[in-house]
């Protein structure tokens, strides 16, 4: 390819809502993390004689425990009004709450390349800033489809840093979305080797670099 590598960004970290969302940042390349249009700031406090906020900001666990049930409410209205089963469950990785519909095949809510999955996940972390008025990393899940790809992008990243190792030549990888970056990221730093996202979206892919 002839554009220069780029190094991640932290977009490239979260992984992932739509814009661009997922190091991944998820986008955290090295989950582009966080597609979608960007929140409305805060008004600041002018007023040095204002009430004070009656409503202190949350504990970050309770903060992002709270973060899933909203999403939970919302995608289970979702399910109920296009009449899909599906139960819910809900969990927090790191710093972030993940939610995942499971119990059912739910292949339309996946689309083809998770194209359907990554609209609804922006559309979840809408209805969480609706109601609390802060940005979400929170991660959709369904029917296990990233837990799927993150194991085989994983085995594709253990064979494709033996390659690195071997021959000693960096190897470019398929293009791949925010989240996918991530967990490639992640498993070349995990073996010892270094790693860094170059294109642009949506055509962005990681090249794993020799030691």
């Amino acid at each position: 390819m002839t554009e220069s590598p780029v190094t991640d960004s932290q977009d490239d970290v979260v992984d992932e809502p739509t814009a661009t969302v997922e190091q991944e940042s998820e986008s955290t390349d090295s989950i582009e993390v966080e597609p979608g249009a960007a929140a409305p700031a805060d008004d600041a406090e002018t007023d040095a004689d204002a009430d004070p906020d009656p409503s202190p900001r949350l504990p970050r666990a309770e903060r992002l425990e709270q973060e899933g049930e909203i999403a939970a409410d919302y995608l289970e209205e979702l399910l109920e009004i296009a009449d899909l089963d599906g139960d819910l469950d809900m969990d927090v990785e790191g710093d972030r709450a993940t939610v995942s519909i499971v119990g059912a095949d739910l292949p339309q809510l996946v689309g083809e390349n998770g194209e359907v999955l990554e609209a609804l996940q922006e559309l979840t972390r809408l209805a969480v800033y609706r109601e609390t008025g802060e940005r979400s990393r929170l991660m959709l899940d369904v029917s296990g489809h990233r837990a799927a790809r993150r194991e085989a992008l994983e085995e594709q990243a253990a064979r494709v840093v033996a390659e690195v190792k071997e021959s000693g030549e960096p190897v470019s990888l398929d293009p791949m979305s925010p989240f996918e970056r991530k967990v490639v990221h992640d498993a070349v730093a995990a073996a010892g080797l270094k790693s860094e996202s170059d294109g642009v979206e949506p055509r962005r892919y990681v090249v794993v670099l020799p030691a």
